[in-house]
């Protein structure tokens, strides 16, 4: 507790010191804000532009346990702090905790329950965060519901308990893009017990298209690895919150954990941001000519992206979205694991991998890849079946990746291939 107190005010002293630094910028665009939160050349001697890597792990303290702004990098950084503060603004929170990976967020977060605690998960979650649920969480005695929150909103009532203390939506979701409804869930949970958290993971959606705070979710969760860096070359996560005890929380567990990111990733980051707006509004406009394409071909059974009018939360997504980013996910007809083989073997600008979010266009296999942790029957229940495809649209010209793709689909289903 003493140490819990020590890091807190500290905190708040280099705060009140940066403060003094910070152009009222807050309130601006998102472009504008990407660009200039946390960015004041003022706070640095020789007032660099582009906020510098401090690599430095510890600080001189001018007197025995008086340290100016930090002591030690795993408690603070000034290079993380530049970060934090930027991404705050873009996710319209007042706080912003960042973490080595989105999992480390996640982690750390659990340490705020204990057992005999209860979490109600979105059924179709991130296999990563399932796993952590199912496999590590029931170990330290915290039991994990998943359950469908895209077709009724309201059913969530029936899985809350005196013992519920996290909520988990991820919207839209991993790899089905189904979406739930943040508005609704949060006031019906926060209702039957406001002291429960609602938490909504936006990796897909991303800050630019996407505000769960101010739909009244209490914490967002991104991986930063994804979309909001946006180059595929740092592993990163990120809470962001309004709630000030929450966050002094947080901030306890974040020094205590230490699952904290290296400077220099938080560097990279903070760069990523600054081109996110135009990177997320080339990978809609991608995404979305790529999946009216996909709609009406021959050899695909059906296509899944929130922003086709004919996904079946279409209304759901103008009300709580203003546009999404490059996932698209499609189901093969057959539904045979060999074609879905072939058809990825065959692509050229397409890579097959894990992951997501960068500026190369990626593709996977959920079935055998990211979602290969999850019990066959259930994946199988969710519709997550040999057939369905991942796809990440990059920022690649566009016509060229549909060339890609129609010639990779001719090849899997071609007569020749079959025999």
């Amino acid at each position: 507790m003493e140490r819990y107190l020590s890091s807190t005010s500290q905190k708040a002293d280099k705060d009140g010191e940066n403060q003094k630094l910070k152009k009222e910028i807050r309130g601006t665009r998102f472009e504008t804000d990407a660009i200039c939160v946390g960015q004041e050349p003022e706070r640095w001697s020789g007032q660099p532009v582009v906020p510098p890597i401090s690599m430095a792990t510890t600080f001189k303290q001018l007197e025995p346990g008086k340290p100016i702004l930090y002591e030690y990098s795993r408690s603070g950084n000034p290079t993380r702090q530049c970060l934090e503060e930027c991404l705050a603004s873009l996710e319209k929170a007042k706080y912003a905790l960042t973490f080595s990976s989105g999992l480390g967020a996640t982690t750390t977060l659990m340490f705020l329950l204990k057992s005999g605690d209860h979490i109600i998960s979105i059924d179709d979650v991130y296999g990563g965060t399932g796993r952590l649920f199912r496999c590590c969480m029931s170990q330290m005695g915290i039991e994990s519901s998943f359950i469908d929150m895209s077709t009724d909103p309201s059913s969530i009532t029936n899985h809350l308990k005196s013992t519920t203390r996290l909520v988990w939506i991820e919207t839209p979701t991993n790899p089905l893009l189904k979406l739930a409804d943040i508005e609704r869930i949060s006031t019906i949970v926060h209702q039957y017990d406001p002291k429960i958290m609602v938490l909504v993971d936006n990796t897909f959606a991303t800050s630019y298209y996407q505000c769960p705070l101010e739909l009244g979710a209490d914490l967002v969760l991104h991986s930063l690895t994804k979309y909001m860096n946006g180059h595929s070359d740092v592993v990163m996560g990120s809470l962001m919150m309004n709630d000030e005890e929450l966050y002094k929380q947080l901030n306890f567990l974040q020094y205590a954990i230490g699952a904290v990111p290296s400077p220099f990733d938080c560097y990279l980051v903070n760069r990523g941001l600054k081109t996110l707006a135009i990177r997320m509004r080339q990978h809609m406009t991608s995404a979305l000519r790529i999946a009216k394409y996909l709609e009406h071909h021959q050899y695909v059974e059906r296509v899944i992206y929130p922003a086709l009018e004919s996904h079946p939360q279409y209304d759901l997504y103008k009300k709580q979205m203003s546009g999404f980013s490059g996932m698209i996910s499609i189901y093969l007809k057959g539904d045979e694991v060999e074609k879905s083989q072939r058809f990825l073997k065959h692509l050229k600008l397409f890579t097959t991998a894990e992951s997501l979010g960068g500026y190369e266009s990626l593709i996977e296999l959920p079935a055998i890849m990211t979602h290969a942790s999850v019990p066959e029957e259930y994946r199988r229940q969710l519709g997550i079946t040999d057939g369905l495809i991942r796809i990440s649209v990059g920022l690649e010209d566009v016509q060229d990746l549909i060339n890609d793709i129609e010639s990779a689909l001719q090849y899997a289903f071609s007569t020749t291939n079959d025999k």
